[in-house]
């Protein structure tokens, strides 16, 4: 059990500015906090080791510690209406698609009080079978169960009708397609003298709040699966009726029953909820259930939501949904004037020589207006976040194929094993083996921290992502060069803007994940002279949207191809925060080799191979960058595997848009044969797509000029960044990295 843990409300900020630290103690302790700088997050003896500069600030000392909770789930409030309190007969209708019927009872549509058992409580039962709850709050209650278990994946109208003049209560389970030896069909009623409550507060759809905590509710009966067209009628409607009710055709004379017709087709792109009637009653989503999902009604005749909206009016909601944890907050920073760009955490430990503790990171960018360095580091949050809180090595039945080895698991991993409402990351399934397409920042995450080892960072220092690219930072450090830090965050919502004034930009070791605005403002800065200095590999690969309301949350649809976790279902390959189509750059028309040269094309997590240097290194243009280098063999060492051409590969290829000027300076070889070609690669399978016999199976270190006088060096290998500090500095990776930089801050034109 981690004893402590926590996130801030910001990942970047600027001198001025004011970020907010959300802290709990799992044991209630108090615990002590400081702020650090981070430059070297790798704990293995074979390199630096760790460093960390103490930053002296306000934020400093101890706090009174208590554990906060995580209340994951989403599901839909939609608030008290006075309607809402005058029904007597009424009739709730319900598109739904259950994904889960049988793990426990969930809650479909509900305005009830759990504590009382009063109201209306529309549910998939213990058992599967749609079942109706009325409560009197007075010791009265009456359920009503199909007795018929619902198919997975299946859409079913669900409908309860009461008539309070009768008692006759009245439920529709009702399959949209029949399949034979199947009885999931029914239709029962009962007569009862339970005359439902008006227990006050909000309708819910997908869970039932069981305590109200202020900013956030406790729920029950969390829904996994889609729910489409939900209604509520003021009187007992007919099968007829009923359909009226979902085509939106309501005969004239039952307007007035109309409580309301929820449209979830509505406001796809946010988290508002839309009552078609005339009361307005409208909601609002938690925790960010999957919006611009296909309907009941889907044909398949168009693809893109914007297209036909009326035919993506499904949420999907799931139990492990998770957006923001609302903790309280701890203690805030209001960052220093003068406070130098970085990379920075608090670091929040119980005790006094920290035997538990954690590091919450974020950015500090310059102040505006102030001086600039030469240098930039683009910090890839996007992809922090896309891999936040993986579940990988616990739950891919291939991860140790992948890296043919046993997965090790660290604190971190078991306690993400034990406690899953931290929420997963776009690698992972939830419950139900849906894709998690969402990930939010807004939480702890646990595997973007320093000292940080991972299951899928190869052999030797194991690092992936956050702390993998701190041997960027310290060897910036180490080589003594003036840089700043943004992210790619800030790249996002500032644009080109924010790289204003800087000569070169370095880019982490795997920066993969990128949205438009993203990608524009870098071929911006690179068309404009720009200097592009890409340490990585498998960049610029899936495309994301941010959310344009709610800040700290991207999504990515999973297309039809690529590596990938799992893949989105036909129809849904057109992000709901945006509206645009999903999926690889590649498929978008911008292969990653447009932007820098190179692009994914191989992948292996067991050890790393070398750099064999080729004729376009003797050119007279890259004489600034071999200069002092005469090995034929580059980075047979590093930290990451054991050499710098490591775990995913990028290579040149002109008819993926690799400019004609580029200069492939070096190549990989001899990789194992748990390095495969990727799968887009593939157009029919056959043997001899690994290390040992594959051409593809390399990585490709590139040099080119732009037509403004910018340039771009690309590493193409993810294990390059963890080659750097070997022998104290200095080696040939590191030499080339210093030439091409010192050559790229250098204002003389190429």
């Amino acid at each position: 059990m981690k004893k402590i843990l926590g996130y801030s409300d910001k990942i970047s900020v600027r001198p001025g500015d004011t970020i907010s630290f959300m802290v709990s103690s799992e044991e209630g302790a108090d615990y002590q906090a400081r702020i650090v700088r981070l430059i070297h997050g790798d704990t293995s003896p074979d390199g630096p080791g760790y460093k960390e500069e103490a930053v002296a600030t306000s934020v400093e000392g101890t706090y009174k510690g208590s554990r906060q909770e995580v209340l994951a789930g989403s599901y839909i409030v939609v608030p008290d209406h006075r309607l809402l309190g005058a029904l007597s007969s009424f009739t709730l209708q319900a598109m739904i698609w259950p994904t889960l019927p049988g793990k426990g009872a969930q809650t479909l549509v509900a305005r009830w009080d759990a504590a009382t058992k009063n109201g209306i409580l529309l549910e998939v039962d213990a058992g599967g079978c749609l079942s109706v709850t009325l409560g009197d709050g007075k010791g009265g209650s009456e359920t009503l169960s199909s007795g018929k278990a619902m198919v997975a994946r299946e859409w079913y109208l669900a409908a309860v009708s009461f008539d309070a003049e009768s008692g006759r209560l009245t439920l529709l389970q009702e399959p949209q397609t029949d399949y034979a030896e199947t009885d999931d069909r029914a239709a029962v009623e009962t007569t009862t003298a339970v005359r439902p409550g008006n227990p006050g507060g909000p309708l819910t759809m997908a869970a039932h709040i069981v305590e109200d905590l202020g900013k956030r509710c406790r729920t029950a009966g969390n829904y996994n699966g889609k729910i489409d067209s939900p209604a509520l009628s003021a009187a007992v409607l007919n099968r007829v009726q009923m359909q009226q009710m979902l085509d939106g055709q309501i005969a004239d004379a039952d307007l007035g029953k109309v409580v309301a017709r929820w449209d979830f087709s509505q406001g796809i792109s946010t988290e508002r909820i839309h009552d078609g009637s005339p009361n307005h009653i409208d909601g609002e989503t938690v925790n960010m259930p999957v919006r611009a999902m296909k309907g009941y009604n889907w044909t398949g005749r168009e693809m893109c939501w914007r297209h036909r909206q009326g035919h993506y009016g499904a949420i999907h909601f799931h139990d492990d949904d998770l957006y923001d944890c609302g903790w309280e907050v701890d203690f805030q920073l209001t960052v220093p004037a003068g406070m130098k760009s970085g990379v920075y955490a608090a670091h929040v430990f119980v005790g006094d020589k920290g035997e538990e503790e954690d590091f919450l990171p974020f950015v500090v960018k310059p102040a505006r207006g102030a001086k600039k360095a030469k240098a930039v580091f683009l910090v890839p949050t996007a992809s922090y976040m896309a891999y936040a809180n993986e579940h990988m090595p616990t739950d891919a039945p291939l991860a140790e194929l992948l890296t043919a080895q046993v997965a090790v698991l660290y604190p971190n991993d078991v306690f993400l094993a034990e406690n899953r409402n931290y929420g997963a990351s776009c690698y992972d399934v939830h419950a139900d083996g849906s894709g998690v397409c969402y990930s939010s920042r807004l939480r702890p995450i646990l595997n973007m921290r320093p000292k940080y080892q991972s299951w899928l960072g190869g052999a030797g220092s194991s690092l992936w992502q956050f702390n993998a690219d701190l041997h960027v930072t310290d060897w910036l450090e180490a080589k003594g060069f003036e840089y700043d830090c943004i992210t790619d965050e800030d790249l996002h919502y500032e644009g080109a803007e924010v790289l204003d004034g800087y000569q070169v930009l370095l880019t982490g070791s795997h920066p993969e994940y990128w949205s438009p605005e993203m990608w524009d403002a870098l071929e911006a800065f690179k068309t404009t002279g720009g200097r592009l200095m890409y340490l990585g590999a498998n960049g610029w690969y899936w495309k994301i949207a941010y959310h344009q309301e709610k800040p700290g949350i991207m999504e990515i649809r999973r297309g039809e191809d690529g590596i990938r976790g799992w893949a989105a279902e036909p129809g849904e390959y057109y992000n709901a925060f945006t509206g645009t189509y999903g999926g690889l750059w590649r498929r978008n028309g911008r292969p990653p080799q447009v932007m820098c040269g190179t692009g994914f094309s191989a992948q292996g997590f067991d050890i790393s191979s070398y750099f064999r240097r080729q004729p376009d290194a003797d050119n007279p243009r890259a004489a600034f960058i071999m200069e002092g280098i005469d090995e034929e063999i580059i980075g047979d060492f590093g930290l990451i595997g054991g050499g710098a051409a490591g775990l995913e590969l990028d290579r040149a290829d002109r008819l993926l848009g690799t400019p004609p000027n580029t200069l492939v300076l070096a190549s990989s070889e001899n990789h194992t044969d748990i390095y495969l070609v990727v799968c887009e690669e593939i157009l029919i399978n056959y043997p001899g797509l690994g290390g040992q016999e594959n051409e593809l199976v390399r990585a490709d270190i590139v040099f080119y000029e732009t037509a403004a006088g910018g340039a771009v060096f690309s590493s193409s290998s993810i294990a390059w960044a963890g080659s750097l500090s070997h022998n104290n500095y200095d080696n040939n990776v590191s030499r080339m990295t210093e030439n091409v930089l010192r050559r790229f801050i250098d204002e003389t034109p190429f």
